[in-house]
């Protein structure tokens, strides 16, 4: 699931319209719905204001997963104790790896617009 995707799951669970979230970002609703349709490549720094205006950590962004929402890791006829504790270090892991990965696309970007200059 790419990041937009995973903004417009969070934006409807939290009851937020894409206007709203529009205005919150100060940008036109063409341009934050290009976001949510993964039309333009997303920086570090929009996805953050994102991550702070729904409310929750950018690394929830970075990897959905409905047991962010339902809790089901911590529900004991899901899984047994062993493996929640296995899912949540792969889960931490995983969360790194896509933010190491978002902030070295990022820099390099950053590098791009410094040669430009």
């Amino acid at each position: 699931m790419e990041i937009g995707d995973t903004i417009k799951k969070f934006r409807e669970l939290k009851n937020f319209t894409r206007e709203s979230m529009a205005q919150e970002m100060e940008m036109s609703l063409s341009g934050y719905s290009k976001i949510e349709r993964n039309e333009i490549d997303l920086t570090l720094t929009r996805a953050k204001k994102i991550a702070d205006i729904l409310g929750v950590d950018l690394s929830q962004l970075l990897s959905f997963d409905s047991s962010q929402i339902f809790n089901l890791s911590n529900n004991s006829t899901v899984q047994a104790t062993g493996a929640k504790a296995e899912q949540m270090n792969f889960y931490s892991d995983h969360f790194k790896d896509k933010y190491i990965k978002m902030l070295e696309e990022e820099n390099e970007r950053l590098k791009k617009e410094l040669q430009k200059k």
